[in-house]
């Protein structure tokens, strides 16, 4: 099985839809999901707009891609990040693309590359319509990532339990996620109603595309999962003694 840090990855960014700022933080996560081998973005550079985008592109050695606004009011850009997505897909050349906007034109194609087998991670902010959350495989809140980075560690803690508190009901409910997870808990557990916590977090990325632990303040599932104050926890040895699992049971 291949390792994701050995997936090829091509990141496409919409530059009429996303921020300078976000850019660091866009190319860690991609970086920690694979090795982004295209790195384009796409927008009217010569709109006045974009001139702040020269020194980050040069920076992050970001492709421009150039495309004229034909017609005011229409971004021309969507399209020409759609056609080389498709281009990119049937030379056969990556693993996954990273598509990074808040715009739902791109749900389409999206759907379309997942068909095609492909990994799709998307990045947007907060405002980003569900049907692209939902239609890609992973979806990242590019405020959520800037404020992780952000952080400095011996305020860590501290910072995320503040920012779960602002951000929870801007993301995903806190008590939607309990009713989730409660339900993938039954359905998966033993006799005894315990559940392989490894388990449970794949099938959250599964049925939640938007789901991070980061959206709720916390950096791992368990943290999250303590948190909550709705379930068990234990670990168990394995035959590594240095490894434990942890499992999971529903609290009554």
């Amino acid at each position: 099985m291949e390792n994701k840090e050995e997936k090829k990855i091509a990141l496409l960014i919409d530059a009429d839809n996303v921020s300078t700022r976000y850019v660091s933080y866009i190319l860690d996560e991609v970086s920690n999901q694979g090795t982004p081998t295209y790195k384009r973005i796409y927008g009217d550079w010569t709109s006045p707009r974009l001139v702040s985008w020269k020194d980050v592109l040069l920076k992050h050695s970001i492709i421009p891609i150039q495309q004229y606004n034909y017609t005011f009011g229409k971004n021309s850009s969507d399209s020409a990040l759609i056609i080389d997505a498709m281009d990119i897909l049937y030379s056969d050349s990556v693993d996954g693309f990273c598509i990074v906007s808040s715009d739902s034109d791109f749900t389409r194609l999206a759907s379309r590359l997942r068909e095609s087998g492909m990994t799709v991670i998307g990045m947007g902010e907060k405002k980003t319509p569900s049907p692209f959350i939902a239609a890609c495989e992973k979806f990242k809140y590019l405020e959520v990532l800037a404020s992780v980075g952000n952080e400095n560690s011996d305020e860590s803690n501290r910072k995320n339990a503040e920012y779960s508190k602002k951000t929870v009901s801007q993301t995903r409910d806190r008590e939607m996620l309990i009713k989730t997870i409660r339900t993938i808990v039954a359905e998966i557990s033993d006799e005894d109603g315990w559940a392989f916590l490894g388990e449970l977090g794949n099938i959250l990325n599964r049925r939640l595309p938007d789901f991070d632990t980061r959206n709720y303040g916390a950096m791992k599932l368990t943290p999250l999962i303590e948190s909550l104050n709705s379930f068990d926890i234990e670990s168990r040895k394995t035959s590594n003694p240095h490894v434990t699992h942890k499992y999971i049971r529903n609290r009554e």
